[in-house]
């Protein structure tokens, strides 16, 4: 059964016929060169969403950027690894390293929090600790994910879903990828990875909607992590999928991101972003983030 959001027109939970685009930028908030391309794709390009990293070394940076540019629909970008946390290392020691990072051994911290409940309990302390500091910025939250998409964890995703319901997102991201849209844009690209994510990810999806929130019908940038470039950009667009398509990219106006992906390429995901083509394209589908976008739960 479908049942329509507050304020929402009415719509077939997998979007019938119609297409709807968000298209968000990750990492905002890690530093000055991302927040800078957040903003110009966002003026000048298609990019309607972003996602903060609220304990990012240019965080408060970005938030102020945020409340001068309302039309972008900001987000919580939730890490849990491979990257800062926001509470002190000694009150999450299990979850960081002796650098006081999070820990990118995703295997054994996964295993961890799965089987033991104190490291469980500090997920759950440093998942409400980011989102209280993001309703501290005074923005208004249209969506949470994850970084690396580590709320797949089974333990994770209810963890961030509890929060994400208490605190009043609309929406979480979910990455279930068109493998169709994939394999037409890139008929070379590895679909391992989305062969594992994939069960995990419906699941998961199915939890988010029947708790009151919304998720996007399908995702793309997974398989095409760190490099969304003009070309299967052009491609997405000009075969989206019917129903609401997120696209997540992660822009730059460097290549050299301190705290980044080795390896991405930043600079050409802003490229994309701002792709005179790109942009007709885009122009064909409604946009905006989640709050802009008639939608249904299940």
């Amino acid at each position: 059964m479908s049942v329509s959001t507050p304020g929402a027109a009415a719509t077939p939970s997998n979007g019938g016929s119609g297409r709807r685009l968000i298209v968000t930028a990750d990492d905002f908030g890690l530093s000055a060169a991302v927040n800078a391309a957040v903003i110009d794709a966002h003026l000048n390009g298609i990019l309607t969403a972003a996602s903060l990293m609220v304990a990012g070394a240019a965080a408060d940076a970005a938030v102020a950027l945020a409340h001068a540019q309302p039309s972008l629909a900001v987000g919580l970008h939730v890490v849990l690894v491979d990257g800062k946390p926001f509470l002190p290392p000694e009150r999450i020691p299990d979850l960081v390293g002796p650098d006081g990072l999070f820990r990118n051994d995703l295997a054994k911290v996964g295993a961890s929090i799965f089987f033991r409940p104190k490291v469980a309990a500090q997920v759950a302390a440093e998942v409400e600790a980011q989102f209280q500091a993001f309703r501290a910025t005074g923005l208004k939250l249209d969506h949470v994910n994850a970084h690396k998409h580590y709320h797949l964890h089974p333990t994770v995703g209810g963890i961030l879903l509890d929060a994400a319901r208490r605190h009043g997102a609309r929406a979480m991201r979910v990455p279930v990828e068109p493998a169709d849209v994939i394999r037409a844009v890139t008929p070379q690209a590895d679909l391992g990875l989305h062969r594992v994510t994939g069960p995990w990810a419906k699941l998961l999806r199915a939890k988010v909607r029947r708790a009151g929130l919304a998720a996007p019908d399908q995702v793309l940038g997974l398989a095409w992590t760190g490099a969304v470039t003009v070309e299967k950009l052009r491609g997405a667009l000009a075969r989206l999928p019917p129903g609401i398509t997120e696209i997540y990219l992660h822009p730059a106006v460097s290549d050299d991101v301190p705290g980044g992906a080795p390896g991405y390429r930043y600079r050409d995901e802003l490229a994309a972003l701002l792709d005179p083509e790109v942009n007709a394209l885009a122009a064909a589908f409604p946009r905006g983030g989640f709050r802009d976008l008639p939608i249904t739960l299940e």
